[in-house]
């Protein structure tokens, strides 16, 4: 008996929730055969404990209630048929449903790419910028846009466990697939390196690691790419600047003084380098006691003078609640497990600020010199 075309057309239609791609597209559909009254469908997947088995077999099992769902990996050929596709798929040169299986660089670093690329700075830690960067991209998934997060602190990597991510990353020859958690993808250096081992490296190496991070991995096209950077001026801001020239700059600080002006070198070290700096972000503003009295444990103004100064906008004030501490340390971000809180709704309302905005630089084809 011949399969239903109608069923492996529906079948070949689910979208895979990582790579964004139907199974047809990825070449994860396999035999599909309803002969004598039993269905069985065949996934053909990168590797044995893909991350979103269980979602692709549930997707099937709508599709085709009752059906025998069996699971193949790849064999080389297959794998690297997939990277080539993802290859083609995220090159700058390749249109709208055409694929050159070329290494051309990845289309979200052209200039005419709906990409925003925003860099989460501080002139020094301990402020809470990596909790901002998570946060920050929970909230703007959670408002429907497709974000990737890039952890450029190579000497202080946090991301996978603030976000909680339980999966590595996939490697496909050449092509790294970020691990994708709570609607965010997310690749970091501490997915590479023991989490007990220090980076010791010099500013090649570095320019290398972080290259590849950006030009190399799957991030497709998201609509935003949100940038831990490390604390002060070093390498790795001047790699990424090189690389993302688009990148849109928002700098963290505390209330306080010091790290306010400390926070000022980093904004005007990114002007040096022809970057866009778009706004402030105040974090641990304030305490609010149960009494609803508010403690400003650090001060009071810091954001608003360094604002002022560099002539832009205070997006938010981040008040200083332990869900958020407490959030970052077992990997459940604040915007997720305590939505209602003072916290929460501070990210929520500077995420939408921060898509209010729009690009820094609005690049028009037609405006184009030949």
């Amino acid at each position: 008996m011949t399969p239903d075309p109608l069923l492996r057309r529906d079948l070949a239609a689910i979208r895979e929730p990582q790579l964004v791609r139907t199974l047809a597209e990825l070449g994860f559909l396999g035999d599909v055969d309803d002969s004598g009254g039993a269905i069985r469908v065949e996934l053909v997947l990168p590797v044995a404990n893909w991350p979103h088995l269980e979602t692709l077999r549930a997707a099937v099992l709508e599709r085709a209630p009752g059906a025998d769902v069996v699971v193949r990996t790849m064999n080389d050929d297959e794998r690297l048929a997939l990277r080539d596709f993802l290859r083609g798929a995220m090159a700058a040169d390749a249109g709208p449903g055409e694929h050159d299986h070329g290494d051309a660089s990845p289309r979200f670093l052209h200039k005419l790419s709906k990409t925003r690329v925003l860099g989460i700075s501080s002139g020094k830690g301990g402020v809470g910028k990596s909790s901002v960067t998570v946060n920050l991209a929970i909230a703007l998934a959670q408002m429907g846009h497709s974000v990737g997060v890039l952890d450029a602190d190579v000497y202080g990597f946090s991301l996978p466990k603030m976000l909680g991510a339980t999966n590595d990353p996939i490697v496909l020859g050449d092509t790294v697939i970020p691990t994708l958690v709570h609607g965010v993808r997310c690749l970091s250096m501490g997915y590479f390196v023991d989490d007990a081992q220090p980076v010791i490296w010099r500013g090649p190496m570095l320019h290398k690691a972080i290259e590849q991070l950006v030009t190399e991995a799957w991030w497709d096209e998201p609509d935003f790419l949100l940038i831990d950077m490390p604390p002060g001026t070093g390498d790795v801001a001047l790699t990424l600047s090189e690389i993302l020239p688009r990148i849109e700059m928002y700098v963290v600080t505390t209330p306080q003084a010091a790290a306010q002006r400390v926070a000022q070198r980093s904004a005007y070290a990114a002007r040096k380098l022809k970057l866009s700096v778009r706004g402030v972000i105040e974090n641990m503003s304030w305490f609010t006691g149960d009494d609803g009295t508010r403690y400003e444990i650090f001060g009071a103004g810091g954001g608003e003078q360094l604002a002022r100064e560099l002539g832009i906008t205070l997006l938010a004030q981040i008040p200083l609640e332990s869900v958020v501490r407490r959030g970052g340390d077992e990997g459940e971000p604040v915007v997720v497990t305590h939505p209602e809180s003072e916290a929460a709704k501070a990210f929520i309302e500077l995420a939408s600020r921060v898509a209010q905005q729009g690009p820094s630089r609005v690049y028009r084809q037609e405006l184009k010199l030949v």
